[in-house]
Protein backbone atom coordinates (compact mmCIF):
# COMPACT_ATOMS: atom_id res chain seq x y z
CA UNK A 1 0.00 0.00 0.00
CA UNK A 2 2.80 2.41 0.87
CA UNK A 3 4.46 1.53 -2.42
CA UNK A 4 1.35 2.66 -4.32
CA UNK A 5 1.34 6.03 -2.57
CA UNK A 6 5.01 6.60 -3.33
CA UNK A 7 4.43 5.92 -7.03
CA UNK A 8 1.47 8.32 -7.16
CA UNK A 9 3.43 11.03 -5.34
CA UNK A 10 6.44 10.71 -7.63
CA UNK A 11 4.26 10.83 -10.75
CA UNK A 12 2.55 14.04 -9.61
CA UNK A 13 5.78 15.70 -8.54
CA UNK A 14 7.18 18.40 -10.78
CA UNK A 15 10.94 18.47 -11.08
CA UNK A 16 12.55 21.89 -10.77
CA UNK A 17 15.22 20.97 -13.29
CA UNK A 18 12.72 20.55 -16.12
CA UNK A 19 11.10 23.99 -15.64
CA UNK A 20 12.25 27.46 -16.65
CA UNK A 21 12.52 30.19 -14.04
CA UNK A 22 9.52 32.52 -13.62
CA UNK A 23 7.55 30.95 -16.49
CA UNK A 24 4.07 29.98 -15.26
CA UNK A 25 2.22 27.16 -16.97
CA UNK A 26 -1.21 25.59 -16.69
CA UNK A 27 -1.71 22.30 -14.86
CA UNK A 28 -4.95 20.81 -16.17
CA UNK A 29 -4.23 17.45 -14.55
CA UNK A 30 -3.84 18.82 -11.02
CA UNK A 31 -6.93 18.27 -8.85
CA UNK A 32 -7.05 21.71 -7.22
CA UNK A 33 -4.48 24.18 -8.57
CA UNK A 34 -4.65 25.63 -12.08
CA UNK A 35 -1.07 26.88 -12.54
CA UNK A 36 2.48 26.10 -11.48
CA UNK A 37 5.66 28.18 -11.68
CA UNK A 38 9.28 27.75 -10.67
CA UNK A 39 9.91 31.07 -8.92
CA UNK A 40 13.57 32.13 -8.91
CA UNK A 41 14.91 35.09 -6.98
CA UNK A 42 18.27 35.76 -5.38
CA UNK A 43 19.65 32.32 -6.16
CA UNK A 44 16.67 30.54 -4.57
CA UNK A 45 14.23 28.33 -6.45
CA UNK A 46 10.75 27.33 -5.34
CA UNK A 47 7.87 25.46 -6.98
CA UNK A 48 4.63 27.39 -6.43
CA UNK A 49 1.16 26.13 -7.28
CA UNK A 50 -1.60 28.72 -7.43
CA UNK A 51 -5.09 29.44 -8.69
CA UNK A 52 -8.27 27.44 -8.39
CA UNK A 53 -9.06 25.01 -11.20
CA UNK A 54 -11.78 26.30 -13.52
CA UNK A 55 -11.85 29.85 -12.18
CA UNK A 56 -10.74 32.91 -14.13
CA UNK A 57 -9.87 36.30 -12.69
CA UNK A 58 -12.08 39.32 -13.29
CA UNK A 59 -9.31 41.34 -14.96
CA UNK A 60 -8.03 44.82 -14.23
CA UNK A 61 -11.23 46.66 -15.16
CA UNK A 62 -14.22 44.42 -14.40
CA UNK A 63 -17.45 45.53 -16.06
CA UNK A 64 -20.21 43.65 -14.26
CA UNK A 65 -21.21 44.09 -10.65
CA UNK A 66 -20.47 40.43 -10.03
CA UNK A 67 -16.91 40.74 -11.35
CA UNK A 68 -16.36 43.91 -9.32
CA UNK A 69 -17.46 42.09 -6.17
CA UNK A 70 -15.17 39.14 -7.02
CA UNK A 71 -12.20 41.45 -7.47
CA UNK A 72 -12.95 43.25 -4.19
CA UNK A 73 -13.13 39.90 -2.35
CA UNK A 74 -9.90 38.73 -3.99
CA UNK A 75 -8.05 41.85 -2.87
CA UNK A 76 -9.43 41.56 0.65
CA UNK A 77 -8.43 37.88 0.95
CA UNK A 78 -4.92 38.28 -0.43
CA UNK A 79 -3.85 41.63 1.05
CA UNK A 80 -3.31 42.77 -2.53
CA UNK A 81 -2.88 46.41 -1.52
CA UNK A 82 0.80 45.72 -0.87
CA UNK A 83 2.63 47.47 -3.71
CA UNK A 84 5.75 45.31 -3.42
CA UNK A 85 4.70 41.63 -3.27
CA UNK A 86 7.26 38.87 -2.88
CA UNK A 87 7.97 37.01 -6.13
CA UNK A 88 8.28 33.78 -4.13
CA UNK A 89 4.60 33.87 -3.09
CA UNK A 90 1.49 32.41 -4.69
CA UNK A 91 -0.22 35.80 -4.21
CA UNK A 92 2.24 37.49 -6.57
CA UNK A 93 1.77 34.88 -9.32
CA UNK A 94 -2.00 34.65 -8.90
CA UNK A 95 -2.33 38.39 -9.29
CA UNK A 96 0.04 38.52 -12.27
CA UNK A 97 -1.39 35.56 -14.18
CA UNK A 98 -5.06 35.19 -13.26
CA UNK A 99 -6.08 38.81 -12.60
CA UNK A 100 -3.97 40.98 -14.91
CA UNK A 101 -3.83 38.99 -18.16
CA UNK A 102 -7.57 39.22 -18.81
CA UNK A 103 -7.47 42.99 -18.61
CA UNK A 104 -5.33 43.48 -21.68
CA UNK A 105 -2.17 44.05 -19.63
CA UNK A 106 -0.37 41.08 -21.11
CA UNK A 107 3.24 40.84 -20.06
CA UNK A 108 5.32 39.90 -23.15
CA UNK A 109 7.16 37.02 -21.48
CA UNK A 110 3.89 35.62 -20.13
CA UNK A 111 2.26 35.90 -23.54
CA UNK A 112 5.18 34.01 -25.06
CA UNK A 113 4.78 31.30 -22.41
CA UNK A 114 1.06 30.93 -23.08
CA UNK A 115 1.61 30.71 -26.82
CA UNK A 116 4.43 28.22 -26.33
CA UNK A 117 2.15 25.92 -24.30
CA UNK A 118 -0.67 26.30 -26.79
CA UNK A 119 -3.22 28.02 -24.58
CA UNK A 120 -5.57 30.62 -25.96
CA UNK A 121 -6.10 33.99 -24.40
CA UNK A 122 -9.66 35.22 -24.04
Amino acid sequence: MADKRKKAASAAKIHKDSMECNKPRKTPGHPTKSHVVKACEGGKEKIIRFGQQGVEGAGKNPTTAKDKARKKSYYARHNAQDSNPDKMSARYWSHKVKWMILSGMIIPELLHTCLHIGTTLT
